[in-house]
């Protein structure tokens, strides 16, 4: 390999026909002296390290066909000069660092038959170069600069092109149906532009129809904004192996067409609007390789006939709204290696499935499986990462989780796992990133995970995990957010956890005798006591009777997927009665309890008031919460609360001012109630505290104090400066008494809507999660999903 400067007295070698210096280590200047070589037929100087400019004494170079100076690291612009070369059939300048504009001189050169002059920081538009003819042009390669503008039309009138790749610019406008002009083509790369379609049927597409050598289409990342047709795929030619429309903002279903091409080996849809099932006319498609259907809303569950893919090497729904189980079959799938079923509503897993003994990565995460991790785990020898967080498995951690030698990843936060950390853990030589926060796991962290030296990343946080935290290896590095949340944990000091005392490792056999034998009697002794006292305090201590209330319930928080398990996922079978507001199910906790559930429709707009009037009688005169709903109290209690009565409830106090002034009752004043109500939790006050006296109202003191801080407002109740991310905190109540300000707009038609409440309602709560990590996520259960609002009560029947 030859390094240093090009020589310049190559120019004395004027007979000189190809200069060939590529793959070599050459750095600096081109030599400006190569321009004298006029006989030049041929010059290579791609993959070194040349700087500087590309001499404009290029341009003299009449005869010569075949210019390659890419992978260097040229600067500057072009030189127009370059389109003096009439006889050039192949320019590459790719990969280097060239700026500016492209001359249109270059799209003049009639004999040109490749153009590459991908991945540099080229700009400005080619909308407005003269209509040229290239009739020899075959390859277009553009990718990866900033060129913008429309797609120029002199590109469609090359009809020769088989390999047009715009990827990642800036172009904009339609794509043209003159697209099918290009009848030789074979690879059509659009991707990530600004590109969309004159039609919502995509036409553009309809016009590929036919084209007997397309191998590839790639429009991912254009805002195509359509349905695809049915006739796209009726007419595409059996050649066609790859289509990527990922996030296209594509809507409508998988058309079953899609079956007919058989030669496929990739196709990614994900990112889009699609929805209905799964076409089973997949099965078709035995060549598939890569099948990528995430982030849809596709929905039923996944078909059986996956299993015929037996070239499937990489599988994503995540994502979806997939439901039921993992189909038994998958074990067929041999040359399955990345599985991702992530975020749908799967609820078990076969044990054939931990048959697909050659999977590298398995991410089964935001489901609702349930039930201990199977110990045939430990059969998937070579996982590299495993991710089964955010569901509901239970149980211990199968100590064959160790066997797993080549794991990079373990994410199992989120569930009820519980036990203690196998101390077969140590064993994951290959370990990363480690997170099990957010568990019900105990006893001490195995010091055997010191022995993990190539551990970045540890969460152990939000468990029961008693005892030292190990101080050897990777555990040098680690900071408290990886163990906060574990009470009972000792160490160091700048783990912000207690130091701890000096353990005794052995205690004789008189010491365990006694601890044997008096401290199971003292612990029977003390419940006893325990029993008696609670028996007494709940005769002292009965709640008055309220006599609009009904009987104040025992109150628990349920998560959702506690209440979506309890109900049947919302069966039918379980529907008490539906109302103007919502529905009713009868639901049975694990515990044998028998519940209700009320589930309120946010797309009526009366749905917020109904809230507020069945909240607002769960609370007592202390604004102490008992979150549950009014009208499945009185379908328990069987007491007659009048409609009269609820009304009245409804608007004293939260009145809106259009209601007041004009007797004008909308879905803007119950916006404006829900934002009062808001106001009145978040800062523990009634509106008829003393401080509202005269003109001063709840609205106009958090309006009037807001500004100033967010303590001067909240509830000393629901944070404090003291409180563990209490930043995070703050911003998040900040966030709410701004919504509330928002629905309490003297406009109404300056106030937010109901679904833009809920919209922000969740964007609270996803920023609280992502900033404070698992302790808040039970909120989730609380007040919103993306389609309801659930009240809850439970009735203590003893």
């Amino acid at each position: 390999m030859f390094h240093g400067a090009i020589p310049s007295n190559l120019s004395n070698c004027t007979y000189l026909r190809i200069l060939s210096l590529a793959y070599n280590d050459f750095s600096g200047a081109i030599p400006r002296e190569i321009g004298n070589l006029t006989k030049l037929k041929g010059l290579y100087l791609g993959a070194n390290r040349l700087q500087g400019e590309i001499p404009r004494e290029f341009g003299n170079l009449a005869v010569l066909e075949l210019m390659s100076l890419a992978g260097n690291n040229l600067q500057e612009k072009i030189p127009p000069e370059i389109g003096n070369l009439r006889n050039l059939e192949e320019l590459n300048l790719g990969d280097n660092k060239l700026v500016g504009t492209i001359p249109t001189a270059i799209f003049n050169v009639s004999k040109l038959k490749a153009l590459k002059l991908y991945s540099n920081s080229l700009l400005g538009s080619l909308s407005s170069i003269p209509d040229f003819r290239l009739p020899n042009l075959e390859v277009l390669l553009l990718w990866g600069n900033n060129v913008s503008g429309t797609i120029p039309c002199f590109i469609f009138n090359a009809s020769k092109l088989s390999k047009l790749d715009l990827e990642n610019n800036s172009f904009s406008g339609f794509i043209p149906n003159t697209l099918g002009n290009l009848r030789n083509l074979e690879r059509l790369n659009l991707g990530d532009n600004y590109l969309t379609s004159s039609t919502p049927e995509l036409s553009f597409l309809s016009s590929l129809s036919n084209f007997k050598s397309l191998t590839h289409i790639v429009l991912s990342n254009n805002p195509l904004d359509g349905i695809l047709p049915k006739t796209f795929f009726s007419n595409l030619s059996y050649s066609l192996e790859e289509i990527q429309m990922h996030n296209c903002n594509i809507s409508g279903g998988v058309p079953k067409e899609i079956g007919n091409l058989t030669n496929l080996t990739t196709i990614i849809l994900g990112g889009n609007k699609l929805n209905g099932s799964i076409p089973i006319t997949l099965e078709k498609l035995q060549n598939l390789q890569y099948l990528g259907l995430k982030d849809n809303k596709l929905q039923g569950s996944i078909p059986d006939s996956i299993y015929r893919l037996t070239e499937l090497y990489e599988l994503e729904f995540g994502g979806n709204k997939l439901s039921g189980s993992i189909p038994a079959c998958f074990s067929n799938l041999a040359s399955l290696r990345i599985l991702s079923l992530d975020s749908n509503e799967l609820t078990s897993i076969p044990l054939t499935f931990w048959n697909l003994k050659d999977i590298l990565q398995l991410n089964l995460s935001s489901n609702f499986f349930t039930g201990p991790l199977p110990l045939e785990i430990g059969n998937l020898k070579v996982l590299v990462g495993i991710d089964f967080s955010m569901n509901d498995f239970s149980g211990v951690i199968p100590t064959e989780i160790g066997g797993l030698k080549n794991l990079e990843y373990l994410f199992l936060g989120y569930n009820r796992l519980q036990g203690s950390i196998p101390d077969s853990f140590g064993d994951l030589i290959s370990l990363k990133f480690l997170n099990l926060s957010n568990n019900n796991l105990s006893g001490p962290i195995p010091a055997s995970l010191e022995k993990l030296s190539y551990l970045e990343n540890l969460n152990l946080s939000f468990n029961k995990l008693e005892g030292e935290i190990p101080r050897g290896g990777s555990f040098r590095k680690f900071s408290a957010e990886s163990f906060e949340g574990n009470e009972l944990l000792c160490g160091s000091p700048n783990l912000q956890v207690p130091p701890c005392k000096t353990s005794i490792h052995r205690t004789s056999r008189k010491n365990a005798l006694i601890l044997g034998i008096v401290l199971p009697l003292s612990t029977i002794f003390m419940t006893a006591i325990i029993l008696l006292i609670i028996k007494y305090r709940k005769r002292e201590k009965r709640p008055p009777n309220y006599p609009n209330m009904p009987p104040i319930a025992t109150w628990r928080r349920f998560s959702y997927l506690e209440l979506c398990q309890a109900t049947d996922k919302f069966s039918e079978n379980n529907l008490i009665g539906r109302g103007g507001f919502g529905s009713v199910y009868k639901a049975r906790i694990r515990d044998g309890m028998e519940v209700a559930v009320k589930v309120f429709n946010l797309q009526c707009g009366r749905a917020f008031k109904s809230f507020d009037v069945e909240c607002e009688m769960m609370r007592n005169d202390n604004m102490v919460a008992h979150l549950s709903d009014f009208g499945i109290a009185k379908l328990l209690t069987g007491e007659d609360q009048s409609m009269t009565q609820t009304q009245t409830l409804a608007t004293i106090g939260y009145m809106a001012p259009e209601y007041g002034r004009e007797g004008r009752v909308s879905t803007n004043g119950d916006v404006y109630s829900f934002g009062i109500m808001l106001m009145e939790t978040f800062t523990g006050k009634k509106l008829t505290d003393e401080i509202f006296n005269g003109e001063m109202t709840l609205k106009d003191w958090v309006n009037d104090c807001l500004p100033i801080s967010t303590m001067e407002v909240v509830d000393a109740n629901l944070l404090s400066q003291e409180d563990i991310h209490f930043v995070a905190k703050e911003q998040c109540v900040s966030f709410v008494f701004n919504l509330a300000l928002e629905c309490t707009m003297e406009s109404p038609e300056q106030r937010i809507n109901a679904k833009e409440i809920v919209a922000k309602l969740l964007k609270i709560r996803d920023s609280l999660l992502r900033n404070v990590g698992g302790i808040y996520r039970d909120l989730t259960s609380v007040l919103v999903t993306d389609r309801d609002l659930i009240g809850v009560v439970v009735t203590d029947r003893d």
